[in-house]
């Protein structure tokens, strides 16, 4: 795969880091360009939640696109090691928080701390899609704010119902082997 980038905002056109090894799939530009044209494309400030972090590269364009912190989750030692890297990239650390750490303790955590996010964005591994039961865990656990929004992006097999309890499906869209959705939580 090419190098990443920033798309666009304060820290447009750094190259990111990618995170050595097969095991990480990053969004690519056109379609991480895309999701955020759908969900901004820019922000009034707020806090984000990069989930299944990876290369950090979501995080990152939230940041560079208005968002006032971003704080991002990955369990792997290589994928938190570069989130640090690229985060390093913007001379801007002390807007993002990198949690070491599976996702379901992140959230479980957050709800505990009554940490509430604006944007939630998950990319999570296409073959351990546990989607629509963390939907749930985030309305429980109070951590994404009421007109909060999310970010998903899944693998094209992954089916989503009609509706989805608390949520508001603002867009679906495909790409290729991938599938974004966009949710608005109901207050």
């Amino acid at each position: 795969m090419k190098n990443m980038r920033v798309i666009s905002g304060d820290f447009r056109g750094r190259r990111l880091a990618m995170v050595p090894g097969a095991t990480t799939r990053p969004t690519a530009d056109k379609v991480k360009e895309s999701m955020f044209n759908m969900i901004g494309p820019y922000f009034d400030g707020g806090n984000a939640l990069d989930l299944y972090a990876g290369t950090g590269g979501l995080g990152i364009e939230a940041v560079s696109r208005g968002m006032d912190h971003a704080t991002l989750v990955d369990s792997a030692y290589a994928a938190v090691k570069t989130i640090k890297e690229n985060v390093a990239l913007t001379k801007a650390e002390d807007r993002f928080t990198v949690l070491k750490e599976p996702v379901a303790r992140a959230i479980s955590n957050f709800g505990a701390q009554g940490t509430q996010f604006d944007l939630i964005m998950m990319d999570p591994p296409y073959a351990q899609q546990k989607v629509l039961a963390q939907l749930e865990e985030f309305a429980s656990q109070g951590i994404i704010k009421p007109g909060g929004r999310l970010l998903i992006e899944t693998g094209i097999e992954l089916e989503y119902p009609e509706t989805i309890p608390g949520y508001a499906i603002l867009r679906r869209q495909t790409y290729a082997v991938a599938q974004v959705v966009i949710l608005r939580r109901e207050a």
